[in-house]
């Protein structure tokens, strides 16, 4: 089995479930155990600061990216929160799955969103996406998905309503003619 960590997976317009309808997942881990995945083009109707605010962590009122979304990162965990940012060494909590990208889930990269110490670039998100034990593999032979290697250009610098679109972009090809069945000339 080839893993799939820091690799989006991109729902394919034969998905229906609507939590992941032209959703883009950026893929965490993935084993012979599973994969966990975090969403990241689907807004909550939660912004960064009214988030802090919940979790009564102070922060400067100034800080233009605590204004942005927080993510529905998946179904699973909805309590749980995940920081993707650029990799930064003074975390917690942190696994690091590229030169480019870091994953945070601790409570002091909260506390510092907003002031020098945080990340410049970072997504939240609330939840998580999980498959069990060739769940995923099953889901990508059935066409749901397809994937391509994680783009922090994508991730971190495209419009959210524009990143499934540039996603797709990466595959080479249109992706409104992929069928809907496997196997079928």
């Amino acid at each position: 089995m080839e893993s799939l960590q820091n690799h989006f997976l991109i729902a394919t317009p034969s998905m229906n479930d609507p939590l992941f309808r032209r959703s883009v997942t950026y893929i965490c881990e993935h084993n012979e155990d599973g994969a966990m995945g975090l969403i990241i083009n689907q807004p909550a109707e939660l912004t960064v600061n009214s988030l802090l605010d919940k979790l009564e962590i102070v922060y400067p009122d100034s800080a233009d990216s605590l204004k942005g979304p927080v993510y529905q990162g998946g179904p699973v965990g909805q309590e749980r929160g995940f920081v993707i940012h650029p990799p930064q060494q003074n975390w917690r909590s942190s696994l690091k799955l590229s030169d480019e990208i870091m994953v945070t889930t601790s409570r002091d990269i909260l506390e510092a969103l907003g002031s020098s110490a945080a990340p410049l670039q970072f997504i939240l998100t609330l939840g998580y996406a999980g498959w069990e034990a060739g769940q995923l593999e099953q889901e990508l032979a059935e066409n749901a998905w397809l994937a391509i290697p994680a783009d922090p250009e994508i991730m971190f610098n495209t419009p959210i309503n524009q990143r499934w679109e540039k996603a797709t972009e990466q595959l080479g090809f249109d992706i409104w003619q992929l069928g809907p069945d496997v196997g079928h000339a």
